[in-house]
């Protein structure tokens, strides 16, 4: 396989946003679930608002998440002690 195939592969990417029922004890009738994945991974998140305001939320954090791993790690990684 070539490199840049294995790059996007592994590249986080919104897989789908849609319509769904406000979260049990919130406010409001406008909210969407969103799926962000990479390979296997599936991060799901609901968001109140537009359906273009919650896909660019999704796509904001995919890139983030691509960002972080591009460097070589996750910021949430523990430490090593001394």
């Amino acid at each position: 396989m070539m490199q840049e195939e294995t790059k996007s592969k592994l590249k986080f990417r919104v897989i789908t946003v849609e319509k769904t029922a406000a979260p049990e004890g919130m406010p409001g009738d406008n909210w969407h679930r969103y799926v962000i994945g990479q390979d296997s991974s599936r991060i799901e998140g609901k968001k109140p608002g537009s359906l273009k305001a919650v896909t660019l939320h999704a796509e904001t954090v995919a890139e983030d998440l691509n960002a972080r791993t591009g460097r070589g790690g996750s910021t949430y990684a523990p430490r090593k002690k001394n």
